[in-house]
């Protein structure tokens, strides 16, 4: 999070390009999340450009596209950049051009593989170069052996993402990873992953939008921050999806994002800065301590093992990231030493 002597920002203004990802920021199944067609109409107004970033290898850019304009969100193909396209680059890179390559995933897999000068294939019998592997709500056990076969063989193993699950109305359901540890079994071979949080998908995205300082945007930890951190990027995570406010808190340093806010609007918002104000007769009052200031609210530790301590009042994302700053100013704390605080912000919300 932002030290006190920094100044206060709005995203929009301050990055050229906000590189977001879909399910759970922009939209959530067909329907948009509440505010995020504005958001990202004031942010475009702004001078920011637009990319969405997703790990989904399913569906075609020009298909996500539709749906964005949809709801509300103008968006070409070009705007989007999935985790089939930075898959067949890395593909690419690998292989001669018009290589086969056994594709154990839908559509969006074989046209990306296609746009790169690769030749889609079904069966490992037409000796693939490569196997590319990724997310079809209809892949069967024909084809997953048939890609285990190919990798066997020495093919070349990518997955699109390794994502263990994915968001549906029905809640969690098995998403890639699930499937690519099907091949991992049978055959003990490591794929090389494209999606987040591996590099592949962020270098495709800054390589297309062309951005000099993008702002990666997302709702998971462990995918979409971990990214950017793994990436040396700025990040904001919203929680309007799978990361809770209790997650952030206790994120690791590895996924720590540089934002917290509640939605999409927080690209237009002013970003305030937390301030370690000091010793006030609050805890320690020492070092890294605090209390930390964000707005309303305070909050601060007493030592490593106690709980945190939060209060004040206001909006309640503010007490979240006066609890993210103590929290990450020292040792890692435990679930049970944040919620104690996150109950006092629940109350106050």
């Amino acid at each position: 999070m932002r030290g006190e002597s920094e100044p206060c920002l709005v995203p929009a203004r301050e990055y050229d390009a906000a590189l977001s990802d879909l399910d759970g920021v922009v939209y959530s199944g067909p329907a948009p999340v509440r505010g995020a067609v504005a958001a990202l109409a004031g942010a475009r107004q702004a001078g920011m450009r637009l990319a969405f970033v997703t790990n989904n290898a399913f569906r075609t850019p020009s298909a996500i596209a539709a749906h964005l304009s949809g709801i509300g969100v103008p968006a070409r193909a070009e705007d989007v950049v999935t985790s089939a396209q930075a898959a067949a680059t890395l593909i690419a890179l690998r292989v001669p051009a018009g290589s086969p390559v056994l594709v154990a995933g839908g559509m969006g897999l074989r046209l990306a593989l296609r746009g790169r000068g690769l030749r889609p294939v079904s069966t490992a019998a037409e000796r693939p170069a490569a196997v590319a592997q990724g997310y079809a709500p209809d892949i069967g056990y024909g084809l997953l052996a048939e890609a285990a076969a190919a990798v066997r063989g020495g093919a070349l193993y990518v997955a699109a993402n390794v994502d263990a699950t994915l968001p549906t109305p029905r809640g969690p359901q098995p998403g890639n990873g699930a499937l690519v540890a099907v091949v991992v079994t049978a055959t003990g071979a490591r794929p090389l992953v494209a999606g987040k949080p591996e590099p592949p998908l962020h270098a495709e995205a800054v390589a297309r939008t062309g951005a000099r300082r993008p702002l990666v945007v997302g709702d998971r930890l462990d995918t979409d921050i971990e990214g950017a951190v793994r990436a040396g990027c700025d990040s904001m995570l919203v929680l309007t999806g799978v990361s809770t406010a209790r997650d952030v808190v206790l994120a690791p340093p590895g996924r720590r994002p540089t934002y917290v806010a509640a939605d999409l609007a927080g690209l237009l918002q002013p970003q305030p800065a937390i301030r370690a104000i000091g010793a006030t007769g609050r805890g320690s009052g020492t070092g890294a301590d605090g209390p930390f200031r964000c707005r309303g609210w305070e909050a601060w530790r007493q030592d490593g093992r106690s709980p945190l301590k939060l209060a004040g009042e206001g909006a309640w994302i503010d007490g979240v990231r006066a609890l993210c700053a103590a929290a990450w100013s020292g040792e890692r704390v435990g679930a049970d030493q944040v919620e104690p605080a996150l109950s006092v912000l629940g109350a106050a919300g």
